[in-house]
């Protein structure tokens, strides 16, 4: 868990493990056969924090920042999160877009060179899934703004622990970038 990814990787898995007091997340490695391989980054999100910061650490101790995204205002339906490198340095930023996602949750996405919208695929189980406590199977795709090309995919399995499968096929977007995003989701959709 010491080495810092590369910067682009193609796909990697999230999983969300639930304590008393945090949600916590762990990014891991895709290996090419489809399997999980090593853990690389870890974030928590405290609960009812007022204004929404998650850090991504190299180690279980949490002691070697890598990244972290932090909302712009405290308590804003359509806060800005800006996704900074360890050393500040700005990486991207998303946004929810609260009137869409009354009806299918949906995100703005902006990196260097890069803006980009992406919804959940499906309207139909992004209604039930507002009534239904259920582990829903559910996506959202990302899309280029201006060519419509595919920039991001976040895939929840279907399973009582939250477990999502982040496909990137734009190499302009940055692992750490789409990562955020990945667990912002999760976090804004109070999974």
């Amino acid at each position: 868990m010491n080495n810092v990814p590369s910067q682009y990787l193609p796909r990697f898995f999230v999983k969300q493990r639930f304590t008393m007091m945090v949600n916590r997340y762990e990014i891991v490695e895709a290996l090419p056969d489809g399997s999980a391989g090593r853990v690389f980054a870890i974030a928590q999100q405290k609960r009812m924090a007022m204004k929404e910061q998650v850090t991504f650490f190299a180690d279980e101790a949490r002691t070697q920042p890598l990244f972290s995204f932090k909302a712009r205002q405290m308590m804003d339906l359509a806060a800005i999160y800006d996704v900074t490198a360890a050393d500040g340095t700005p990486l991207g930023a998303f946004q929810k877009d609260f009137k869409a996602s009354l009806m299918r949750s949906s995100f703005h996405l902006f990196g260097p060179n890069l803006e980009a919208y992406g919804q959940e695929r499906n309207a139909t189980t992004a209604i039930l899934r507002r009534f239904i406590n259920f582990p829903f199977s559910f996506h959202f795709d990302f899309t280029d703004k201006a060519t419509g090309a595919p920039v991001l995919s976040s895939e929840r399995q279907f399973s009582l622990r939250d477990r999502y499968t982040v496909t990137v096929p734009d190499q302009r977007v940055d692992f750490r970038l789409a990562a955020a995003v990945a667990v912002g989701m999760d976090a804004l959709m109070q999974r």
